[in-house]
């Protein structure tokens, strides 16, 4: 059923189960920075937070014979910005953001970094308002069929996480990745990196709509130059 506009709280219970008190910042976790008023950054900084802390205690009650790397690896994925959107995207919260004219025109309710961050400052939000079981309860009912999903499923290593162990591996120094430029308007900017090995002569860019993917973009190119040398010795 579709909530009309000004009952974020009636919202906020039918899409995740928890019934809101502090109205008033319900509606600043719903605010993006484009709006006027206060906005939802900092709440979202602190859902980061809470959402990694609540899925890593998931993760080591759950796979007690991983290691470190594994439930890092993990946790990565389940906190992915593509999850994060997903969720977003599911529990409709994209029809109750505050957006400013521009985010409105260029379809920001519909952006899935913009859907991600702000369901993080729900998070941020409900910890606020209700207290960790609050907020751990809501993240465990929504996360809980991913984790298992990971059980059944691991997820691979990305391309960061390759490069670093193949090198390591070798005795080889860490990859390092500089930012060469970032580009266009705040909500559509495109980011290149630069990923340069010092001790093989290596490098390769990647460019993407965020730092982290352009950095995987850039790694992957990396480790196919790689192989291809080990290929050709």
């Amino acid at each position: 059923m579709k909530i009309a506009p000004g009952h974020e709280s009636d919202w906020l219970f039918q899409a995740v189960g928890y019934r809101a008190r502090n109205k008033a910042l319900l509606e600043r976790a719903l605010t993006h920075r484009s709006a006027a008023g206060a906005d939802n950054e900092r709440l979202e900084f602190l859902g980061d937070a809470v959402l990694s802390f609540v899925v890593a205690d998931l993760l080591y009650r759950d796979f007690e014979t991983s290691d470190e790397g594994d439930l890092t690896r993990y946790r990565a994925a389940l906190v992915s910005g593509d999850v994060l959107a997903e969720v977003g995207k599911a529990v409709g919260i994209g029809e109750r953001l505050r957006l400013g004219s521009g985010e409105l025109r260029s379809g920001g309710f519909r952006r899935p970094s913009i859907l991600g961050d702000a369901f993080e400052a729900i998070l941020g939000f409900i910890y606020l308002d209700g207290g960790l079981e609050a907020v751990r309860g809501v993240i465990e009912r929504i996360w809980r069929d991913r984790v298992q999903a990971i059980q059944q499923s691991p997820p691979d290593k990305d391309p960061k996480t390759r490069l670093q162990e193949w090198l390591q591996g070798r005795s080889l120094g860490l990859p390092e990745y500089l930012e060469e430029s970032a580009h266009g308007e705040p909500h559509a900017r495109t980011f290149t990196v630069l990923c340069r090995v010092a001790q093989s002569g290596l490098a390769a860019r990647g460019t993407a709509s965020s730092r982290r993917r352009a950095e995987q973009l850039a790694a992957e190119q990396v480790l196919e130059a790689l192989a291809k040398e080990t290929l050709n010795d």
